[in-house]
């Protein structure tokens, strides 16, 4: 486990799973419809329960002002601050991998409430998983 520190918030564009975890590879297709994986841009996946229920968003970062509005999606940020994370190498390979990691770092003391379960898909096999820490 290692903590990473975003020192500014990144503002992101998504599509929502219909359902978690079955829809999540719907709504990486549908994004991946508007930036294809082969634009160079990172890819995230954020997750938490609202309601009862996990919501999970496949996103990417905003390159421009208005990005997100061309392709009439919805934005949110990801916030600056420090994150615990843990980094799953090869993550196709069992992709159930990546909720026990969650499942461990949202039993660190002191994360925010309030934050996301972060995954993090720096390059096309790697995947770092993350939650936000209290400031």
């Amino acid at each position: 486990m290692e903590t990473i520190t975003l020192n500014h918030d990144l503002k992101v564009f998504y599509t929502t799973a219909a359902s978690f975890p079955d829809g999540i590879m719907d709504a990486y297709n549908k994004l991946h419809t508007l930036i294809p994986p082969s634009s160079g841009r990172i890819y995230y996946g954020l997750s938490r329960p609202e309601n009862g229920i996990i919501v999970y968003k496949a996103a990417v970062e905003e390159s421009y002002p208005g990005e997100a509005e061309k392709f009439n999606l919805d934005t949110m940020v990801i916030k600056k601050g420090n994150y615990i994370s843990i980094t799953l190498n090869d993550w196709v390979k069992d992709t159930t991998e990546i909720g026990r990691i969650f499942t461990t770092l949202l039993h660190h003391p002191g994360i925010d409430p309030e934050g996301y379960c972060v995954e993090w898909y720096f390059n096309e096999k790697d995947v770092k998983c993350m939650v936000r820490l209290n400031d």
